[in-house]
Order: structure tokens, then C-alpha cells, then sequence
């Protein structure tokens, strides 16, 4: 075994020597045909193309990495890997099962095989000592056989970091954020201008009182938005959309948006625009929300002085002031007129939400809510900014039975004839409703509800026709 080795060696070192002596005694142009018949020939006894993806590129996380590593997670368990291990982090749902240290798996791609494996170096920075801490390298090589290099490098790898974008998407956490009113710029910088939470809000469209056909329709918009890319580049336009919720207290406005964020898998940003100083702290903290997110403004009549509609001007003084109070008056219109200028404004509002600012993210929602929709200036709330405007309305008959599914776990009852008599002619909130449903006592079951909430209608109903008819008597009304 020994002298083989040797012998190979020494073969070797001679074919070695001959090429550096062609190197140095023939032409360049016969070198280079000489190397082109030595890559041929080297490629037909290996055929295969290497390509090493690191976890860390210049100093900087490699974005492929972790794409490659999500798309794996999914590829590894229905494969031969024997040596896997198990990842779960702060922001992710569940955990990720990928490779261990040197195995493999392979994967198919328009006929192509091709070979994943995943390599690890530990070792130690001499230039921070002798107590400094061991350094992992990791990095994944994806080995294929080079008649398919045009189909890895343009399509498979692109392939790969959409999927792998698409897993994360997934797979993360939700959170909630609103926007830091903190006037310390150090605090600012370091935290940014949005602070947030874990959102783990539980509502659903199946848990929504609503009516079937609106919710249907609601959904079908959202997913058509949701896969529309293609269609508003085509078009022309900022890939968002714009939703007004509007109605009384009470009717579930809040709960539609989260679940509206629950069924995109989207982040919420609570603006709460009072505590935006101006039009310039509006764009920027527009500049720090992430794509795939919904930007609520709750109570948009509400939160600022944002109607937009012309107050009638004040009548003019009979009295002509003096020169010196005409120029004090002056001074005060340009005091006046500056502190407008540092205000958040309506136009600031529209330019940042269908102006040219609109598109600083893409696939975003805007979901303004009102109780008082007429209050809202007919600009802020047009076609093409609110695109869809969705009216919360009263419990009716329809809502009430998903809230007795969610509440009671029934589905029909004997009392639901009276109900739905009652709430044709009662406005009853959803919130309202539901309070009445809910078993307070273990030992109660669905009709002690239902007859409590029979109740509740018909005192509502005899205060209401109390409020009409003052001398009608409420005991007439009782039968």
C-alpha cells in the first residue's frame, strides 16, 4: 500500500514538471489549447459544479443563508437524512428541522439533481487571546452535475430564495406596533421610531359576526390583493389597498382587522396620529413599516383635525385698527401661518397614503375606521384611497347564529324563531349580544342564554318605543 502510494507520488510530481516545462517552452496560443483539453478532459471525469453558499458574507448576514436554510427545513424530513437537529427562534412560529454538520439531501428541480450539504468549522480567533471564544463557520454546498448550470444559477436558485421567503413568511410571528411619541432623538435612533408586541389577537372570519355573503366577499378581495403583484405592475400601480370600516360602537370594527391581519399573516401598524407632529414625521415613520402589513388609523374623525371641510370666515370688524395694530396683526397671521405648516395636514395625510409616498413599501393595507362616516372629507375617503368600504352594522339574524356557534356550540334552537323576530326590529350591537351569551354560570346551559338575550331585545325594544311614544305605557308592550 506504501509503495503505491508512493508511486502515485511520483507520477504526480513528474506530470507536474511536464507542465510546467510546456508552460515554459511553448507558445501561449498552444498552451491554451493544451489547458482547454485539459479542462475537458478533467470535466468529463468530474463533472460537477460546486457553489458555496456562507452564513456570513464581508461581515454581514448572507440573506441566501437563510433562505436556503428555511427551504431546506421543508426539503431534509422526507428525504434519506439520517443526522438532522431541531432550531426554533424568538420570532418564529415553530421550530425548524434542518442538517447536521456534514449531511446531505438531495433535491429535484425540472430534471436536475441536485446535492445539499451543510458544513461547520469551529475554530479560534488568535487576535482576541487566548480566552476567546470559539467561532462557528457554517455554510451550505449545493453540488450538481454542470449540463444544468444554466437551470441552477437562473431558476433554481431564484426557485430556492422564493420559497425560502415564502417559509419565513409563514413561519414568523405577528406583532403589533405603534409609533414611539418619544421626543428624545438618542431613544429614536437606537429604537426606532415604532415600538411593538407580539400579536396574538384570536379572531378569524369564521369566528366574525357577520353576514356570510359580506364576509365571502371581503375575503375574496383580500386574496385577490394579496396575489395581485403581477396585476398592479402591470397596471401601473402602487401594489396597496385602502379599506373603510364604518358604523356604530360596538359592531366588531376592531376585531375585523385583526382578522383581516390573521388571514394575510400581516403586522399591524397602529398610527395614532395625534402624536404625529407633522407632515415630515408622517413620511418617516411610513418609511420604517415593512411590506406585507396593515396600517390602522382608528377613529380617523377622531384623531386629528383632518376633515378638510372650509369653515365659514368670521366677519370683518367695522372698526379700521391703527397702522401699529395692523402690523402686530400681521406679525401674528405669519406666526400663525408657520405653525400651520409644522402641523400634520390633510393633503400631508392623502400624499402619504396615494401620493408618490404610497409606494415607499409594497403589498400594504391602510384600514381607516369611523363611527361617523359623513364627519370624514369626501377626499380622504374616494375610490383609489378607501377602495372598499365596509359598513359594520347592527347584529341581524345571520351574525347572531356564529355568535351562538362560537358562544353556546349550537347551531339551531327552538328560541332562534324569536330572535330573529327581535333583532329585525331592535338595533343590538354584536358586543352587545354577545355579552348576553356568554354561559356565566357552569351549571347553565344554551336556553338561559337565549333567554336572557330574549330579554335584553324586548327591554331594548320598550325603551325605544318609550323614547317615540313618552305616553305610551311600557306595560303595554309587554305582551
Amino acid at each position: 500500500m506504501g509503495t503505491s502510494l508512493t508511486e502515485v507520488g511520483s507520477r504526480l510530481a513528474g506530470i507536474m514538471f511536464i507542465w510546467g516545462t510546456i508552460q515554459q517552452l511553448f507558445p501561449q496560443i498552444l498552451r491554451r489549447r493544451i489547458e482547454t483539453f485539459w479542462n475537458r478532459l478533467d470535466n468529463y471525469f468530474y463533472p460537477y459544479v460546486e457553489i458555496t453558499i456562507d452564513e456570513f458574507s464581508s461581515d454581514k448576514n448572507n440573506e441566501i443563508y437563510s433562505h436556503v436554510n428555511n427551504y431546506l427545513s421543508t426539503k431534509s424530513i422526507s428525504n434519506d437524512a439520517k443526522h438532522l437537529k431541531a432550531e426554533k427562534f424568538k420570532n418564529i412560529k415553530s421550530c425548524a428541522v434542518i442538517l447536521d454538520e456534514g449531511e446531505s439531501t438531495i433535491d429535484e428541480f425540472q430534471g436536475a439533481k441536485l446535492c445539499w450539504r451543510f458544513h461547520k468549522e469551529t475554530f479560534r480567533d488568535d487576535s482576541q487571546g487566548r480566552n476567546s471564544l470559539p467561532i462557528e463557520k457554517k455554510s451550505y454546498s449545493l453540488t450538481f452535475n454542470q449540463q444544468y448550470r444554466e437551470i441552477v444559477t437562473e431558476k433554481y436558485l431564484k426557485h430556492v430564495t422564493e420559497e425560502g421567503k415564502a417559509i419565513e413568511f409563514k413561519n414568523k410571528k405577528q406583532r403589533i406596533y405603534c409609533n414611539n411619541n418619544s421626543e428624545d432623538d438618542y431613544y429614536t435612533r437606537w429604537y426606532g421610531l415604532w415600538k411593538h408586541i407580539n400579536f396574538e389577537h384570536p379572531a378569524t372570519f369564521d369566528t366574525l359576526a357577520m353576514d356570510p355573503k359580506k364576509k365571502e366577499e371581503i375575503k375574496n378581495d383580500l386574496v385577490a390583493f394579496s396575489e395581485g403583484k403581477n396585476f398592479y405592475s402591470s397596471v401601473g400601480k402602487a401594489w396597496k389597498r385602502g379599506y373603510l370600516l364604518y358604523g356604530p360602537p360596538g359592531t366588531g370594527k376592531s376585531t375585523i382587522i385583526a382578522a383581516i391581519a390573521n388571514f394575510l399573516n400581516y403586522d399591524i401598524y397602529d398610527l395614532e396620529l395625534t402624536s404625529v407632529k407633522d407632515n415630515l414625521g408622517l413620511k418617516k415613520l411610513l418609511m420604517e413599516t415593512t411590506s406585507k402589513s396593515i396600517i390602522v388609523v382608528e377613529d380617523i374623525d377622531c384623531s386629528v383635525d383632518l376633515t378638510g371641510k372650509r369653515k365659514k370666515k368670521k366677519k370683518e370688524e367695522k372698526d379700521n385698527e391703527s397702522d401699529s395694530d395692523s402690523d402686530s396683526d400681521s406679525d401674528s397671521d405669519s406666526d400663525s401661518e408657520k405653525k400651520k405648516s409644522k402641523k400634520l395636514t390633510l393633503s400631508g395625510l392623502l400624499n402619504c397614503i396615494d401620493g408618490i409616498w404610497s409606494a415607499c413599501g409594497q403589498e400594504r393595507i391602510t384600514i381607516f375606521t369611523t363611527n361617523y362616516k359623513e364627519k370624514l372629507d369626501p377626499a380622504l375617503i374616494r375610490r383609489g384611497r378607501m377602495d372598499m368600504h365596509i359598513e359594520m352594522s347592527y347584529c341581524r339574524f345571520e351574525a347572531f347564529k356564529v355568535l351562538a356557534k362560537n358562544y353556546l356550540r349550537i347551531e339551531t334552537h327552538d328560541l332562534f324563531e324569536e330572535i330573529q323576530r327581535l333583532l329585525e326590529e331592535v338595533n343590538m350591537s354584536p358586543c352587545d349580544v354577545a355579552e348576553h351569551l356568554i354561559l356565566k354560570n357552569a351549571a347553565g346551559g344554551p336556553e338561559i342564554c337565549l333567554n336572557n338575550l330574549i330579554q335584553a331585545l324586548k327591554e331594548a325594544k320598550e325603551d325605544y318605543i318609550t323614547l317615540l311614544h313618552p305616553s305610551l305605557l311600557i306595560h303595554d308592550f309587554k305582551g
